[in-house]
């Protein structure tokens, strides 16, 4: 028998080493909270007791069960909002279709923390709208709980729908609409027999994506849930509760929802693969003119939703210039919370741009580096490492939270309260964009460019810096700014990980709101929101078109 040995060259050295940095800081996480919720806090012994409470009880059974209740209903009306607008814009010539798509986009991208408190700005107790219909004797519903939840995350998300649904229909050819009406199949019967069956398998992964941004979303139910318990906001109150709380009973519940996720991620996985094909729009369909009674009522529908999700954002920036005395606003305006900001919240302004800059670094180096060896390098090894990249996909922010927590609390790598782990957490957690993106570029490049470069007497690593990544760089900028917003606005593992000196912007909001600071907090929310802006505007001029990719 004859032992194969391993060439050390290059990319084997830079395989092993991104399977190391794997091991270490997702896998053995991971690994240490499931472990966790297996020990009694008190003895260390191994035990199923907190797996037994956590069944046992209705307290926690009630909140897994409200969590899928909640995302299972945002899931259903970011459906019914996000097909019919896709299917109109698609199909009909919109006034204003430009401006509307960054409204929606804009929406999108915004954190839903930020849109929870802005829905308390208009229907808090409190709130403008609130205060005025209470004036003519009308008493609005609370915002707060089941329905306030409903309506923040289905406004919030159902351009998950509308986006993924819209790249869908571009790829159908008009052939199979004309056919489906010169058979007698149009209206409404031939959206549900024709078009519907065909995007199915995109709407499956668009709700995915709706749930898993619900189920494991904190900001909106800490702000807005009051009495409703959803699994986020339970597991951290256990994880940080000053009395009572214990870490290893989060660890138990935190592993309950990385399983839930990962089930219903392989299951749509599962479907999608069973379901899907193939298609080749050689006529793509063309958008008509649509006029009457008509188009009034769809551009009234497309035009009422843009409003409704923008006016939250303009409702955070009007406040932030309403004056204030000390918690209360007063009447007129003044630059009262910018000064608050600038002079008590700057380090974590400061804490946001610099760790989001050192995430995004190494993101952008790990993106290309990976994606080089799924796409030129296949092997069932580089193709695990591709697979453990995408994982955190499914891993709720806070659970990455308390898993990096758990595995680096203690010696020899003490990372807890450290600009380092809120780094690290970033990286995971939001890596895919850039990964994805790298991805896509790298299979539109030839190899032989590279090739040639190797057989000119560059090294594979050079070869790789000067040639292959230079080419790669405009596709890989467009996931790396879609990475930095999503970078910016983190907030589920963000606070768990804080401490007072490693505070960032999104946590500053959240402190603030549950402070009712509202003034400072809408100040903090709009430098966040124009971040965004401004940097979803380079992403147009960077990729030269109007379309989020997932």
């Amino acid at each position: 028998m004859t032992n194969k040995k391993i060439r050390w060259d290059f990319w084997t050295i830079v395989t092993v080493v991104i399977i190391a940095l794997f091991a270490l800081f997702l896998l053995y996480p991971l690994i240490s909270l499931f472990l966790s919720g297996f020990k009694d806090t008190e003895t260390g012994v191994w035990t199923i007791d907190n797996y037994a409470r956590f069944f046992s009880k209705k307290y926690y059974k009630s909140a897994l069960l409200n969590s899928f209740k909640l995302t299972f209903c945002v899931t259903v009306v970011a459906i019914v909002l996000g097909v019919p607008l896709a299917y109109f814009m698609s199909f009909y010539k919109i006034k204003g279709k430009g401006v509307l798509e960054i409204l929606f986009i804009i929406s999108m991208m915004s954190p839903n923390f930020i849109g929870a408190y802005s829905w308390i700005l208009l229907l808090g107790r409190s709130g403008t709208v609130t205060q005025f219909l209470k004036s003519l004797g009308i008493h609005m519903p609370s915002i707060y709980g089941f329905g306030g939840m409903l309506l923040v995350f289905a406004l919030k998300l159902y351009p998950f729908i509308y986006m993924y649904v819209s790249g869908a229909l571009k790829k159908i050819d008009v052939a199979l609409s004309e056919a489906a009406e010169s058979l007698g199949c149009g209206g409404l019967k031939k959206v549900f027999t024709v078009i519907m069956p065909l995007v199915t398998p995109t709407l499956i992964a668009a709700a995915l994506l709706v749930f898993m941004n619900c189920m494991a979303d904190f900001g909106t139910p800490a702000l807005i849930g009051e009495g409703y318990r959803v699994m986020p906001t339970l597991v951290y109150s256990e994880f940080v509760g000053e009395t009572g709380g214990s870490a290893n009973f989060a660890a138990c519940m935190a592993t309950i929802m990385v399983v839930v996720t990962a089930t219903v991620f392989l299951l749509q996985k599962w479907y999608v693969n069973t379901k899907s094909f193939t298609m080749s729009s050689m006529r793509p369909i063309q958008p008509k003119e649509v006029h009457g009674i008509k188009g009034f009522f769809i551009h009234l529908f497309i035009y009422l939703l843009a409003a409704t999700s923008i006016i939250p954002q303009c409702m955070v920036v009007y406040t932030s210039f309403r004056a204030t005395k000390m918690q209360v606003f007063v009447d007129g305006f003044s630059l009262e919370s910018y000064r608050k900001v600038f002079s008590t919240a700057v380090q974590s302004i400061k804490n946001t741009y610099l760790y989001c800059l050192a995430a995004i670094v190494i993101i952008v180096v790990l993106g290309m580096l990976i994606a080089y060896l799924a796409v030129r390098r296949k092997s069932w090894l580089t193709n695990m490492i591709d697979t453990i990249a995408m994982f955190p996909y499914i891993v709720p922010g806070s659970v990455l939270g308390i898993t990096l927590l758990i595995a680096f609390n203690h010696p020899p790598m003490m990372l807890a309260g450290s600009a380092i782990i809120m780094v690290i957490s970033l990286v995971i957690r939001r890596q895919a964009y850039t990964l994805r993106s790298s991805s896509a570029i790298l299979y539109q490049i030839s190899p032989s460019m590279e090739e040639a470069a190797i057989s000119l007497g560059d090294s594979p690593s050079m070869s790789f810096v000067k040639v292959t990544a230079k080419m790669m760089l405009p596709g890989v900028a467009s996931g790396a700014i879609l990475s930095w917003i999503t970078l910016i606005n983190e907030l589920s593992s963000s606070v768990m990980l804080y401490t007072a000196n490693t505070r960032t912007m999104s946590v500053a909001i959240y402190n603030e709101v549950i402070r009712a600071s509202y003034g400072t907090a809408a100040a903090l929310a709009t430098i966040l929101t124009v971040t965004t802006v401004v940097s979803l505007l380079i992403f147009f001029k960077v990729s030269g078109n109007k379309d989020v990719t997932m």
